[in-house]
C-alpha cells in the first residue's frame, strides 16, 4: 500500500521553512507501521533538509553562508553568469537548489517518522522574494 499527497509552503523569501508538522501528519493519519517517506520539492530553486530545529540561530547561520557561498547574480565575482532572466537572485538559487536536495527519504518506525532528537525538515527557498512551493509527499 501506498499515499501520496502534495502540500504547498508559502515562503517569506530566502530562507528555512520547517515542514515537519506537515510530513508528521501524513505519516500519522497513513497509519502505516513501517514504511519510506520520500518527500519531492517541484521546483528548482529551492531545496529540502534535514536540520537541526532547536536553535533558530543553525537555521540562521545556514542561511548566511549560502548567501556568502553564493551572492546574488549583480555581486561583481558572480558576473560570468548568464542566465538572469528573473533578476540577480534566479542563477544563484538555481546554484544552491543544485549543492542541495530536491528528495529526501525518511523512515518511518512504529508508525512514526525515525528523526533524531533535534531533527527537522525544511523547505530552504533560494529566492528573495515569497514563493508558494509544493512538495510532493510519498508514503511506501
Amino acid at each position: 500500500m501506498s499515499m501520496q499527497r502534495t502540500i504547498t509552503i508559502s515562503t517569506r523569501g530566502q530562507g528555512l521553512c520547517e515542514i515537519t508538522s506537515q510530513a508528521a501528519t501524513f505519516v500519522r493519519e497513513a497509519d502505516m507501521d513501517i514504511a519510506l517517506l520520500t518527500l519531492f520539492v517541484r521546483h528548482t530553486s529551492c531545496s529540502l533538509l534535514i536540520q537541526e530545529n532547536a536553535d533558530p540561530d543553525v537555521r540562521r547561520d545556514l542561511d548566511q553562508f549560502f548567501r556568502r557561498l553564493v551572492p546574488p547574480a549583480d555581486d561583481a565575482s558572480m558576473r560570468y553568469l548568464v542566465h538572469r532572466d528573473e533578476g540577480a537572485d534566479d542563477m544563484p538559487a538555481h546554484i544552491k537548489a543544485a549543492l542541495t536536495a530536491t528528495s529526501l527519504s525518511i523512515p518511518v518506525t512504529a508508525g512514526r517518522l525515525a528523526l533524531g532528537t533535534w531533527q527537522g525538515i525544511y523547505l530552504f527557498e533560494h529566492r528573495d522574494a515569497p514563493h508558494r512551493r509544493e512538495v510532493v509527499l510519498h508514503l511506501a
